[in-house]
């Protein structure tokens, strides 16, 4: 269970390997997933025991404490492969020859609209109370709006009460206070694969640790799609950790999910919550991609829409507008629960997690703006997020490659393990390793924690022109004819029906 090694040594290490919990060698940046981007034959260190770090992590770092190394240890192992990406980070004029990032979880399709709707000037605004010391809960008026705002877009049965809503800067801080408050040196169960980032961000400060929840692609007993999560494999995982004397405090659930962008029905999420509840474990729902659902057909509801939660002090809700608006670099989150005490630890630590008074407004501006994020920004968002994905889709059926998709998120959960040599995570990562050779940046599936070698996660959010350079330097990697190529002309008289409004955005 989270064994850590004492010390660092050099091996080809870019996409370690499985363990039976999981190392905190995963990823590392809400504001870019570094998945296996960091520098390679770095051996990343591991930790002995169930409190922490037992011996140095580097030699060089003696000014710091056991934590401060653990979290420049974390920098490093993620921040070198993050600066040779933006050393030569594509430009199409500057660049073009430079590294195209399909890895990083971004909209990149909606700048012009929000570009000028927030340069409108009922967006600007300086006043007093909004250069003072807010309520660390955040202003009133903005947890007012994020209470209309989530009981319209969640369909929540009854209005959402402001008292119960906190804003901090971005989900990672909501899930670094989540773990702080409501778990000593425990445990989170967590089904994997999952967006790897979450490791540090429950362990840097809450010292907590992630249970997996391993799910397979093979479909199996009463399995209806690949990698399902069932109440069966939450109980297994649960009396494992037991079993090993790891404390559970509480079950992690993204939805819809990162990377695999699965939808939970109703019955599902109410089966998981009714099983939290039997084991007294509050569950942290990451909701973050509630409103990239962009496929008609596809019915996504929010934890907040279920009549009568089974355990509504234990059930809390996080959301934010990195995603579903396209502002990772804005940083806004918020989380909803009806726990007061969660409620109040969690705003304590807004001291050190909270937004400008100035990006509060804004926020609430925003929120409040029904007309145009339903008439406007949704419809736009959501057809071009379509058209992106039908591109990629096509791209990849041609080169027969299986993927999952179910119309909702950033990113199509690809299967390369017919490119595979041998099935090993080794063999994952010299082929992400020549991805990235060939100048475009995927992400591989051990840093989601997926057991199976050779899954990738790949980000299709992007401008056309990127995209088709990007999914070409894909096919060439796969086609044994890896080099940088120019953007290929033959896309602008071949393209698809399905990609000309995405050539317009």
């Amino acid at each position: 269970m989270f064994t850590l090694p004492q010390k660092e040594s050099r091996a080809p290490a870019t996409c370690p390997g499985p363990t039976s919990i999981q190392d905190l060698d995963r990823n590392y940046g809400d504001d870019l997933e570094r998945e296996c981007s960091r520098k390679p034959d770095r051996k990343l260190p591991e930790y002995c025991g169930a409190s922490g770090p037992t011996a140095m992590l580097s030699s060089d770092s003696s000014c710091l404490s056991s934590r401060g190394r653990v979290i420049k240890w974390f920098w490093d192992s993620a921040e070198e492969g993050y600066r040779t990406y933006h050393m030569d980070e594509y430009d199409e004029d500057k660049n073009p020859s430079g590294i195209i990032n399909l890895g990083t979880s971004e909209n990149k399709l909606c700048f012009d609209l929000l570009s000028r709707r927030l340069s409108q000037s009922d967006m600007l605004r300086v006043e007093p109370s909004l250069l003072q010391y807010p309520d660390w809960r955040g202003h009133l008026f903005l947890r007012e709006e994020v209470a209309r705002f989530l009981s319209f877009y969640c369909k929540s049965p009854n209005p959402l009460k402001p008292d119960n809503v906190v804003v901090l800067n971005g989900c990672a801080s909501l899930f670094s206070a989540l773990a702080t408050v409501l778990c000593e040196a425990g445990a989170f169960l967590i089904p994997a694969p999952y967006y790897g980032a979450i490791t540090q961000h429950v362990y840097l400060y809450g010292n907590v640790r992630l249970v997996c929840v391993y799910l397979d692609s093979e479909v199996t007993g009463l399995d209806t799609r690949p990698f399902q999560l069932t109440v069966e494999k939450l109980e297994l995982a649960l009396q494992r950790a037991n079993s090993e004397g790891v404390k559970v405090k509480g079950l992690i659930l993204i939805n819809p999910h990162n990377p695999l962008g699965d939808i939970y029905s109703p019955g599902e999420l109410r089966d998981y919550l009714e099983f939290a509840k039997r084991h007294e474990l509050h569950v942290m729902v990451d909701e973050v991609y509630m409103l990239s659902v962009f496929e008609k057909p596809t019915a996504y509801r929010s934890v907040l829409s279920l009549e009568g939660l089974p355990d509504p002090q234990r059930t809390h809700v996080m959301w934010a507008t990195s995603k579903d608006f396209g502002m990772s670099g804005l940083r806004f989150g918020t989380l909803y629960t009806e726990n007061r005490d969660v409620a109040t630890a969690v705003a304590s630590l807004c001291r050190y997690h909270g937004l400008s008074g100035l990006v509060q407004y804004q926020m609430a501006q925003l929120l409040q703006d029904h007309d145009w994020i339903n008439q406007v920004y949704l419809p736009e968002n959501h057809a071009r997020l379509k058209a992106a994905h039908a591109y990629v889709a096509g791209e990849l059926r041609a080169l027969g490659i299986p993927f999952l998709s179910r119309g909702a998120g950033f990113f199509i959960w690809v299967d390369l393990r017919k490119f595979l040599p041998e099935a090993t995570f080794k063999a994952e990562m010299l082929l992400w390793r020549r991805f990235l050779d060939n100048k475009v940046l995927l992400s591989c599936g051990q840093t989601f924690e997926c057991k199976e070698p050779g899954w990738f996660r790949l980000v299709f959010s992007d401008k056309a022109h990127r995209l088709r350079l990007g999914m070409q330097r894909v096919r060439q990697v796969l086609e044994g004819k890896s080099q940088v190529a120019e953007e290929p002309s033959s896309y602008q008289t071949q393209k698809p029906r399905s990609q000309h409004r995405m050539e317009e955005s």
